[in-house]
């Protein structure tokens, strides 16, 4: 056995349910099906299965990347039912091509030289035209063997099948003695497996291939040019990443990360614009101000924003244009209060000045020396006035 076990595939079992297929013999095909699981080196670096069931409609019942050991492939098969009506093989053949070998669902690329291997299993005559079907799949590298039970076409089977026929056509009287087919196709995919044996040099992966092997690397690793040892490749490198926004290099994988002020959605590939103003993630003094993903700072009313862009300083409310007093300004830390010269007086609107009533008491030499120092204080007022307006 060690010596003889088959060789990596990428295989795809396509049975018929059609009408004429009864309930019983269904049955069979499903034990059949089992049994060729066993006799298969199933794995994910080894030999991928997939199965699709058809009859006039197609359904793929498990695609190549679902299962990776025997016993959920048995216990998925042994759930399988009839479709019951139609034969339409060269739909299901098609559809093999379109929706089950691809990448997406399990096919290896083909850098790896996984050969693509079709299974049908059919009782009857196709309803559809087969043979482009057929015609196109052995074009695109698939081979396809053909398993004729009781009324089948043989005529159909040879223009569905590989060449040389008489290795890739099968035939069996009656669905009670399919399993006789296991041994045979056990033959079929056996070959001496250097790589079973252990006497290969391949530092990850061994493939066989045609009586010898290849060597080949696990994901996120790539064969060096000695055809045997394997590195690490850069998985951030352009294409090779699904990040929206930083890749981060990980031992031959990588994991996605954002810029400042994003955060990774839960898909762990794209961002969101988190909300850089919450308390303690920005270092404002007073007001943060949120822009796309990142922020500026300001500050309240009466305060300007120093030259650290950062924090804020009181405004100097008496500066020339920002008050409305008519002669002085009180500075009071955000406030102001309006006052007046010696000799005026503040008006009831705490704005304008009057100049202030003397008494009638005085004399004429201490009017005279009133109006003389109103007349100075008037004069020094407007040139004041007119220094505070250059």
């Amino acid at each position: 056995d060690t010596a003889c076990k088959n060789r990596p595939l990428d295989l795809v079992f396509i049975i018929d349910s059609s009408r004429s297929v009864r309930p019983e013999e269904f049955e069979k095909v499903k034990i059949f099906l089992s049994e060729m699981i066993d006799t298969l080196d199933v794995g994910e670096r080894t030999t991928r299965v997939a199965v699709m069931n058809y009859a006039s409609t197609v359904k793929v019942e498990f695609p190549l990347r679902t299962y990776f050991d025997r016993a959920s492939m048995k216990e998925a098969i042994s759930h399988i039912e009839p479709l019951s009506a139609g034969t339409m093989t060269g739909l299901a053949i098609q559809t093999a091509m379109d929706e089950v070998f691809t990448e997406e669902m399990g096919t290896r690329a083909a850098a790896f030289n996984i050969p693509k291997v079709v299974i049908v299993v059919t009782d009857g005559r196709p309803q559809d035209q087969v043979q482009d079907a057929a015609a196109s799949a052995r074009m695109a590298g698939i081979e396809i063997y053909a398993v004729g039970v009781d009324r089948a076409d043989m005529h159909s089977l040879r223009i569905m099948a590989s060449e040389p026929l008489d290795e890739h056509i099968f035939y069996v009287e009656t669905y009670g003695v399919i399993e006789k087919l296991t041994s045979k196709f056990r033959e079929t995919f056996c070959a001496a497996n250097v790589c079973a044996l252990g006497t290969h040099n391949c530092e990850q992966v061994c493939v066989r291939n045609n009586g010898s092997h290849l060597c080949d690397c696990y994901e996120g690793y790539a064969l060096n040019p000695d055809k045997r040892t394997c590195s690490a490749v850069d998985m951030c490198a352009p294409g090779r990443h699904e990040c929206d926004q930083i890749c981060v290099s990980n031992n031959g994988s990588y994991v996605c990360d954002c810029y400042e002020g994003y955060s990774l959605n839960p898909d762990k590939k794209t961002c969101s614009a988190t909300d850089v103003c919450a308390p303690g993630r920005h270092n404002c003094a007073q007001v943060c101000l949120s822009n796309d993903g990142s922020y500026s700072c300001d500050c309240y009313e009466g305060y300007t924003l120093n030259p650290d862009k950062k924090t804020c300083s009181a405004a100097d409310v008496c500066a020339p244009g920002r008050h409305d007093c008519e002669q002085v300004c009180v500075r009071d830390d955000l406030f102001y209060t309006c006052d007046c010269y010696q000799g005026y007086t503040l008006n009831p609107d705490k704005k304008t000045c009057s100049r202030a009533v003397t008494s009638s008491l005085v004399t004429t030499e201490e009017s005279c020396k009133c109006e003389a120092i109103a007349a100075l204080q008037d004069s020094v007022t407007s040139r004041l006035e007119a220094l505070s307006t250059k």
